[in-house]
């Protein structure tokens, strides 16, 4: 028998099997997912591929649609009844779109929910965090693809909503395409950031049902029920929640605080529901 030992340096003896200088590079690291451009391609797929989707956007229009048309027949009728309490007078056929947007929020509000909680009902988040393993990532990513369809979404909401008004007001309807434009873009905005709202809640509670109830709960129960004693303290409340501060932005209200203040109280409602669902999407597993 040699007395010459076997060799142990060969691949097969090898801590890393003898793999490439890359592939060892490579070995431990968790999926990327392509970088949040990645992250962001494979949200707007997700997205497309559900079904409800289709269904909410769908309910949007036809929601904005009779709500604007059935707003601008109330508007004619009160300017012509025998009433002068009833009287509007001429409005902008934007702003029939905006008041439409009470109701039809809430097919935009579906949609941003679906995004996140539906992924918790069926399980699929498991696989979504495996692909995209940062959560901050995969928090930004869904934002991006949530506010850029809900403003799409919003322009077109919008346009249909002055499209219908403006032959039912008639002459007191008024038509300045600036105007109305501007009018449209605003409606937009607040509908990505309610919709970026919704989602970051979504995240937070995990569950379709709560995170409605919780939502139609701060933009329209409460404040209603807030102002009802008519007190100073409780209508200030009213005022700084996302759905009073909204309207109060798009109505142009400046009377207790600019318009443009309302904006930024509908964005900081926003990131706080945002910073509210990455801080439970890191401290609880999937």
């Amino acid at each position: 028998m040699s007395g010459t030992l076997p060799r142990t340096d060969g691949p097969l003896h090898r801590p890393d099997g003898g793999l490439p200088r890359t592939a060892r590079r490579d070995a431990g690291r968790a999926p990327s997912g392509g970088g949040l451009r990645g992250a962001v391609a494979s949200e707007w797929t997700k997205l497309w591929s559900v079904r409800s989707v289709w269904w909410c956007l769908l309910s949007g229009v036809l929601l904005m649609a009779a709500t604007a048309g059935q707003l601008a027949i109330y508007v004619a009728n009160g300017n012509t009844d025998d009433d002068p309490a009833n009287d509007r007078g001429v409005l902008p056929v934007g702003r029939i779109a905006i008041d439409a947007v009470e109701l039809t929020q809430f097919a935009v509000i579906a949609l941003a929910l679906l995004v996140i909680t539906s992924e918790y009902a069926n399980g699929t988040i498991r696989t979504t965090l495996q692909w995209i393993p940062s959560r901050a990532r995969l928090l930004l990513a869904k934002t991006a693809v949530v506010a850029g369809v809900t403003f799409g979404t919003g322009v077109l909401l919008g346009g249909i909503g002055a499209a219908v008004a403006a032959p039912v007001l008639g002459e007191w309807g008024r038509f300045a395409p600036g105007e109305t434009v501007g009018d449209v873009l605003g409606l937009a905005g607040y509908l990505a950031l309610i919709a970026v709202f919704t989602l970051g809640l979504g995240a937070a509670l995990r569950s379709a049902v709560g995170t409605l109830v919780t939502v139609f709960l701060l933009l329209a129960i409460v404040p209603t029920t807030l102002r009802l004693p008519d007190l100073g303290p409780l209508n200030a409340i009213a005022d700084a929640l996302p759905g009073s501060a909204g309207l109060h932005f798009l109505r142009g209200e400046s009377e207790n605080y600019p318009a443009a203040v309302g904006l930024v109280i509908v964005l900081g409602w926003a990131v706080a529901a945002l910073l509210a669902g990455l801080a439970v999407l890191r401290r609880r597993d999937a």
